[in-house]
Formats: C-alpha cells, sequence, structure tokens
C-alpha cells in the first residue's frame, strides 16, 4: 500500500531538473529522520557535523522522544518534533528550507520517511534529496546513489549530503557536552550488558568474562543498566566479584561515565554508538548483525562477531586487554 501511494504522490509532485545550488553556497538544510531509536538518531550525526563544519544551518526533524538525545547538539541550529499531522508538516514548509534530506536508510525503501520530507520540501524554493532507492527515490528531486562497495551505516547516511559537501573519512558520531558523572575513584570502564532486541544481545557470561580481564589490570568494572535490564546486571555481579554496580542514569550521566571510561564493553546497541561518539575506547559485541554496517570498524573500537565463535571469552579478553593497555 505505502510503495503504490510513493509511486502515486511522485507523479503528482513531479518536478524535473530541481537541482542543489552550489556547494559554495550557505543553505538552510532540514534532516529528516523520523523514528525513536538512539542509536539511528546517533548515526545521524555525522551528516550534521559535516554540513554544520561546511557553512551550512542544519535543523533535524525527529521523533519527539530523540530530544534526549539530539537537544543540544553543537552543530545542530534546530531541533523539531516530527507528528504524523500535517500541521507539522505545513510548519516546516513555512520555514522554507533551501534543502531537506529524508535520512532513510540507504537499503530500504522508508517511505513514511520519503512521503514527510517530500511534503516538507514541497515549496518553490526547497530541493529534496535522499536515497536513491525504490520507491522512495521517485519522491526524490534528487535522488542519492549508495557508494558502491560500502556497507557502513554511517558512512552511507553521511552520503545523503554530499549534493552539498565532498565527503570523505571515517564517518564519526558525536555528542553534547555532559557535566562530569562519577561513580567510582580511579582507573575504570564502563560495561553494557543490556541492549533492546533479545536476539542480538550477548550473554552476560561475556559480559563478566570481560569484567574479570579488567579486575585483573586493577580497572574497575562499572556495570549500567536501562529499565528491564536489572536481571542482567546481577548475573555479570553475581559471576564477577569486585565489579561495580552503577545507579541508574540518565543518557547524559552514561555519556560522562563513558567519557571517563577506559574502555566500554557493550552490545550492539544504542549504548555502542553513544561510547563512539563521546570518543570512548570501545569494544562492541556483535551476534547475528552485520559488523561492516552497523558497526565502527576504527581506531580506537574494535568490533567483535561472536556469532560463530568456538572460543567467545577468548576473543573478548584479546580485545579488552588490546583496548586497555
Amino acid at each position: 500500500m505505502k510503495v503504490c501511494l510513493a509511486m502515486a504522490m511522485a507523479v503528482v509532485w513531479w518536478r524535473p531538473r530541481r537541482t542543489v545550488k552550489s556547494s559554495s553556497t550557505k543553505q538552510r538544510v532540514l534532516l529528516v529522520r523520523i523514528d525513536n531509536r538512539v542509536g539511528e538518531a546517533l548515526l545521524t550525526t555525522p551528516l550534521i557535523d559535516v554540513l554544520a563544519a561546511a557553512g551550512h544551518e542544519v535543523h533535524l526533524l525527529t521523533h519527539p522522544k530523540m530530544r534526549r538525545v539530539l537537544d543540544g547538539h553543537p552543530r545542530l541550529t534546530k531541533l523539531h518534533d516530527y507528528e504524523a499531522k500535517w500541521s507539522v508538516m505545513r510548519a516546516m514548509r513555512r520555514e522554507q528550507f533551501d534543502v531537506v534530506i529524508n535520512c532513510g536508510n540507504w537499503d530500504l525503501e522508508s517511505v513514511t520517511s520519503a512521503l514527510v520530507a517530500r511534503a516538507c520540501g514541497g515549496t518553490a524554493k526547497s530541493v529534496v534529496a535522499g536515497p536513491a532507492n525504490f520507491p522512495s527515490g521517485w519522491l526524490m528531486d534528487v535522488s542519492v546513489e549508495a557508494l558502491a562497495g560500502e556497507r557502513s551505516e554511517a558512512v552511507q547516511r553521511r552520503q545523503l549530503g554530499s549534493p552539498l559537501v565532498a565527503m570523505s573519512g571515517p564517518a564519526k558520531l558525536s555528542f553534547r557536552d555532559t557535566a562530569e558523572f562519577k561513580v567510582v575513584e580511579g582507573a575504570y570502564a564502563v560495561i553494557n550488558p543490556g541492549g533492546r532486541l533479545g536476539f542480538r544481545r550477548v550473554a552476560p557470561e561475556r559480559f563478566a568474562a570481560g569484567a574479570r580481564v579488567l579486575l585483573e589490570r586493577a580497572i574497575t568494572p562499572v556495570v549500567t543498566w536501562g529499565p528491564g535490564e536489572e536481571s542482567l546486571v546481577d548475573e555479570v555481579m553475581k559471576l564477577a566479584p569486585g565489579a561495580v554496580r552503577a545507579p541508574a542514569t540518565t543518557i547524559d550521566q552514561l555519556a560522562s561515565l563513558m567519557r571517563g571510561a577506559k574502555v566500554t564493553l557493550c552490545n550492539n546497541t544504542g549504548p555502542m554508538h553513544l561510547a563512539v561518539a563521546v570518543g570512548c575506547p570501545t569494544v562492541a559485541l556483535f551476534l547475528h548483525m552485520e559488523v561492516a554496517r552497523w558497526g565502527h570498524a576504527f581506531a580506537p573500537h574494535q568490533m567483535v562477531d561472536l556469532t560463530n565463535a568456538t572460543d567467545p571469552d577468548l576473543l573478548v579478553r584479546e580485545a579488552l586487554t588490546r583496548e586497555s593497555s
């Protein structure tokens, strides 16, 4: 149904030969990413940063729950709350943005995001850009082809700004500054055994094994958690005497802990992207997910695929030993 709607609206909204102005011209840009996942919000920050660094004024339309992740980002001019109402799209149209970018995933159709972006950019002035996948690409004035041979979601998300800015190098995530938050004194590491999706969550025994490696190196493991993850912390604490249970934290407090940590050990989930965004050396454990796509395989981070590992504890030990040395 959505595919048919996208095709029909592409015909109704057809605007041939509309292109982005010269990249040397400062422009007001609206990014559209309307889901409510922490990791997806953080994966948009390389695009925010590269556009702002080039002198463009960057706005973001996103789910209201993502204010806790992106509000106060130093490179973001303004955050706009998305609701599935025409009044929201009309308000964005009144802003008269020069460019609207649909920040949908490069290999998925993301029809709702494409329709919202097209509605927000439906003025005589705006140019709408986004992934060149079917049928969402039909709704774009400028369809951006995915980088050939590149699997990284962060790099491909940043590539959506290529009509405005030349792209190169790793796509680095970012997060706002935070007040200092401490749980222990001295050298410590953050261990976060939780995750939104159980099928890609590594067993707490692996995190306990990592905690024991850190304790051997006189680094205190601080075990962090989210709502409903208390039992995971209990298991890690039982198997790693000497680890410290963190109190309940806000995202800013977790970011502050990670900024001061020697290393963060976590699943492939929102806290992984947060650790990378604040520059903490990160050892991320992957199960049943593509490392090249969702990970951050550049120093000082290590992405460890345990899906078919015969000795997962050894892989965790080796990665933590390298990062904490």
